[in-house]
């Protein structure tokens, strides 16, 4: 099981401003360990899904190129305070992990 995730939802006006804390050790495979000078496999996040009350409202592709634990960060409109916001993730491996919030003020 993956870590959990920190996420945070707050409406600004007539949008919600989601930020979401990853942790995942996003290895581009490209990289070999220090003590056995192996290549460490790819490991990464391949899809980040948003869904606002089950609603899908983001979708983005990622690959090799995205930092160690990411920081992600997006707007939604037509959110309102006491909505729920659920962000979700599957890797290169099949690894998934997925954490919601209730919009708050």
């Amino acid at each position: 099981m993956a870590d959990p995730m920190k996420i945070r939802a707050l409406m600004e006006g007539d949008v919600c401003n989601v930020k979401v804390l990853m942790n995942h050790p996003m290895e581009t495979g490209q990289r070999r360990d220090a003590k056995t000078g192996q290549v460490v496999p790819a490991h990464f996040i391949q899809t980040v899904t948003a869904s606002l009350n089950g609603r899908l409202v983001m979708e983005a592709q990622w690959s090799q190129a995205i930092s160690k634990n990411p920081f992600f960060g997006f707007k939604v409109k037509g959110a309102q305070k006491g909505d729920r916001i659920t962000v979700a993730w599957v890797d290169n491996l099949g690894d998934r992990n997925s954490t919601d919030a209730v919009i708050a003020a």
